[in-house]
């Protein structure tokens, strides 16, 4: 089941009215619930997969425990962890790619391998859920948080419906002690979470799915079309990554506030940023802080020879790639990433614009606008490896932008009008830059127009999600990841 399915509205109006209505004076019976409508909406995918998630949970409620109570084993208890968690994921994401590249790599060298792949499927969110269980595991194992003797909390913690598929990457810390605390229902909360679930309906029912249907065209035949042309096809699939992606965000951060629960913020404007360390700093903000504090700072981090600081970086970069997905063009979009970061790394420029463009204030400098852009074109083509079918593609298509085509006009005739989905990307912008100052486009909406004004607005995006919704309803690009 997909947020952009009505069955996904009858679900969360059955889970909600049950929350409140049937369980509202238990905190162990609204936990319960959490996990049984958490199991289901997995299993809508397939049923097949609900034991990894079942499994992994056991693993790491246990390992918590053991590492309490066993001082001498806790090294042995952690590297359990993290070899149960990164070998399943392992296994499903990585084994056929693995193999694939090690026979390609001995058919280089003139032998032949006779190795065969496995038809194994992706289980949905297991990127997801592994980090969040192991980041449970990480912080007890530094004594950052107590272990938790409540399973169904755990339960509920690790597989959170709203979260559960694509994120935010929850720590234990921020996320688990909330089901420990009873929930009373706040009208303010749960009409900000109706808001911003609105938002993220339309980033990606309106935004990113029309977008798709340009990119899927000029990507699938990017022989066929000028330099230009396929220029706008990377700007077309930043927002539409843009769009899915932050808009799955909202749509489970609003949801969760919906049961009376708050998950970190994932996206904070990501384009608005003006150089590449900004952006990494407003991109899937939950796992560039994962990384950050699990892997980039216990290798030394920024500390150190500039050896170990660029070592350190690539590392970052290329395990973030190869996180995205089985494929070698993650592995150079991260790459890409990392020669981009470096430079100001080296120059200590890393943290030079840490607030939102503008300030408060509705206008920016020149000079930040300027960068803005330079730094978007930048990201945009770095997308480029991102969705290429191969690195092969994805250097054909930048070598093609940056031929003479690029001065042409961009030639889409008999393929729709993408004027339209351009005004639509201009609308996006427009009010996300209004509320940049706030963690999503719509909050505190109350506070800033008159109540006819503000359902003028959610009567126009409403209409919007009606007008240009595609006919199929479309998953969300990270299920794959």
């Amino acid at each position: 089941m997909i947020f952009n399915s009505f069955s996904f509205l009858i679900f969360i109006t059955v889970v909600f009215t049950l929350y409140w209505v049937v369980n509202n004076k238990s905190i162990a019976h609204q936990n319960l619930l959490i996990v049984v409508a958490s199991y289901t909406f997995y299993g809508w995918w397939d049923w097949k997969f609900l034991s990894l998630i079942m499994f992994s949970t056991l693993v790491d409620f246990s390992i918590g425990i053991l590492l309490l109570k066993k001082e001498r084993r806790r090294k042995l208890l952690l590297a359990t962890s993290i070899i149960i968690n990164i070998g399943l994921l392992g296994f499903f994401k990585y084994f056929n790619f693995f193999i694939d590249s090690l026979i390609n790599s001995v058919a280089l060298l003139g032998y032949e391998l006779n190795m065969t792949t496995l038809n194994i499927g992706l289980p949905i969110g297991i990127s997801f859920y592994s980090f969040q269980t192991l980041s449970y595991t990480f912080d007890i194992y530094k004594r950052k948080i107590e272990p938790t003797r409540d399973f169904i909390a755990f339960a509920a913690f690790v597989s959170f419906f709203p979260q559960l598929v694509a994120g935010p990457i929850e720590r234990a810390s921020s996320l688990l002690p909330q089901f420990y605390q009873k929930k009373v229902f706040d009208l303010k909360k749960a009409v900000d979470g109706l808001r911003q679930i609105l938002w993220g309906l339309f980033k990606k029912m309106v935004i990113a799915d029309n977008c798709a249907e340009y990119v899927n065209l000029i990507f699938d035949s990017s022989n066929d079309f000028s330099g230009s042309t396929l220029l706008l096809g990377a700007f077309f699939f930043s927002f539409q990554i843009y769009g899915d992606f932050s808009g799955y965000s909202d749509i489970a951060i609003g949801s969760a506030r919906l049961f009376g629960v708050d998950l970190n913020r994932n996206f904070a404007y990501p384009y608005f940023s003006r150089d590449i360390a900004e952006f990494w700093r407003r991109w899937h903000i939950s796992l560039s802080t994962w990384f950050r504090d699990y892997l980039y700072i216990p290798l030394g981090g920024s500390r150190g020879t500039i050896i170990n600081r660029v070592k350190n970086t690539f590392v970052i970069f290329l395990v973030s790639g190869l996180w995205h997905g089985a494929n070698w063009t993650f592995v150079m979009w991260g790459l890409i990433h990392a020669v981009l970061f470096i430079p100001l790394l080296l120059g200590k420029k890393n943290r030079n614009h840490m607030d939102i463009v503008g300030g408060k204030r509705m206008a920016a400098p020149v000079g930040d606008v300027l960068r803005i852009i330079s730094t978007f074109i930048i990201v945009s083509i770095s997308w480029i490896f991102f969705r290429a079918d191969s690195i092969g593609q994805a250097i054909n298509i930048v070598d093609r932008i940056f031929s003479f085509s690029i001065v042409s006009i961009p030639d889409l005739q008999g393929y729709g009008d993408p004027i339209v989905t351009i005004l639509l990307v201009v609308l996006l912008i427009g009010v996300e830059w209004i509320g940049k100052n706030k963690k999503h486009a719509l909050e505190n909406m109350e506070n800033l127009m008159s109540r006819p004004t503000r359902w003028a607005l959610y009567s126009i995006l409403i209409f919007l999600i009606g007008m240009f919704m595609v006919s199929d309803e479309t998953p969300f690009i990270y299920f794959q990841f």
